[in-house]
């Protein structure tokens, strides 16, 4: 058996009514939210370049060292760019020069809005071809699942087939364990202010992930993992962002509606808005259709990173979709086509905890200049994405990017190809 390990951060909170008011630790930022702090040194003049990188070899074993890294060659070339009408083209063509480079293989970029548009694309489709990227290539959204769980999830509210008051101990009886007293709301699970921990995952050391990269972890175990630790804290007390709570929401909607959430998900989100690029991947470890391949920099070698399951992440994080999806999910949510407009404001409502950025499905930004961004970012080995917008949508910004340490740099990819978009 390997090990599995789980993820954490640190929770923000809001103080206790039975302790007196402290000053509060404050968790680490999200990728997007990590973007807007170093947005100042990075793009959000359109003038930053990164280090190119277009000569680091390829690798498809399990490691840097492995014996079938090669050195073929991938310079870069001018991006893309079918749309150049935007207020920011020249900042967000900027981004995408240089590619392939450190940061990422591939990059495709969708900015609109009131006052324009901008459509550009980057890098390559795969290393050893030097193949111009797909600009409609397929890509693991990462956690924009999210936003397709919280919108089934309110659908569910507004028809009143259950109440964002509902608890766990009501809707899943028997699944939380005798250590968890307190009621944990479907609300508290959309704006991750449950207090139940994170379960197992495979997660670990590089070598660890690559080896198992083609596992199973069901969710039950998952689930039995994250409740046996007991609660964090008491919920609504403090904001703590975990995969668990979007777990138990899907959970939640195959219990609601008897059917599983894979086709509540794709009859009620996917389909209405037209994604027809997306589809939940279950079991399998490729991606179907044409898709711009994945990468991991390790040790300046880059490692084929395409072919992953992703059944540790489920309904939290396993969408498979396209950048041009992915902006019909970003205004069918905004515009109310996705979520009922009973129901709208929950996905732009923060909790009022000290430190809180997270509504149900999408994370407030505040820019600067009375300026607020609503989005959401992913990330999966080898493939980063993104979307955001003003709440009215003057401004939005969709991105896929192959991304060379996903993971870790969901923030500098924010920073570069989607913050841009609103200076």
């Amino acid at each position: 058996m390997h090990r599995r390990t789980t993820e954490t951060t640190t929770p923000r909170t809001a103080p206790s009514p039975r302790t007196s008011p402290r000053r509060r630790t404050r968790r680490a930022a999200t990728p997007f939210g990590a973007a807007l702090c170093a947005v100042t040194t990075l793009t959000l003049l359109g003038t930053a370049t990164l280090p190119a990188a277009a000569n680091a070899p390829v690798a498809t074993a399990r490691t840097a060292s492995a014996s079938t890294q090669t050195s073929t060659q991938s310079p870069a070339a001018a991006p893309v760019v079918t749309r150049d009408d935007h207020p920011r083209s020249e900042a967000l063509r900027s981004a995408l020069v240089g590619l392939p480079d450190d940061e990422a293989t591939a990059a495709v970029v969708l900015a609109g809005g009131r006052d324009g548009r901008f459509e550009g694309s980057a890098g390559v489709r795969d290393i050893r071809s030097g193949r111009a990227a797909l600009a409609d290539g397929r890509i693991r959204a990462g956690s924009v699942t999210k936003v397709v769980n919280a919108s089934v999830v309110l659908q569910l509210a507004a028809e009143n087939r259950l109440s964002l008051d509902s608890t766990l101990q009501e809707l899943l009886p028997g699944l939380l364990t005798d250590d968890f007293t307190l009621p944990v709301t479907v609300r508290n699970l959309l704006n991750h202010t449950s207090g139940i921990q994170a379960g197992a995952g495979l997660n670990g050391p590089w070598e660890e992930q690559y080896a198992h990269r083609f596992d199973r972890l069901p969710v039950a175990e998952v689930v039995r993992t994250a409740v046996a630790k007991g609660p964090a804290f008491a919920p609504g007390e403090q904001q703590q962002y975990l995969n668990i709570n979007y777990t138990l929401l899907a959970l939640v909607v195959e219990k609601v509606t008897g059917h599983p959430f894979e086709a509540e998900a794709t009859r009620r989100v996917l389909r209405p808005l037209r994604m027809r690029a997306s589809y939940f991947p279950g079991d399998e470890v490729g991606i179907r259709g044409a898709h711009n391949r994945g990468y991991q920099l390790v040790d300046g070698v880059r490692v084929d990173v395409t072919r992953w399951r992703m059944t540790d992440r489920w309904a939290a994080g396993d969408l498979v979709s396209s950048p041009a999806d992915l902006e019909r999910l970003l205004v069918g949510v905004f515009t109310g086509k996705a979520v009922p407009r009973s129901q709208l404001e929950q996905m732009f409502t923060v909790p009022d905890i000290d430190g809180a950025t997270m509504s149900a499905g999408l994370e407030r930004f505040d820019l600067g200049d009375g300026k607020v961004v609503w989005g959401k970012s992913g990330a999966r080995p080898g493939y980063n994405a993104g979307i955001a917008a003003t709440r009215n949508l003057s401004r939005t910004v969709v991105y896929g990017v192959t991304g060379t340490t996903a993971k870790e740099s969901g923030g500098p990819v924010a920073a570069r190809f989607g913050i841009p978009a609103f200076g």
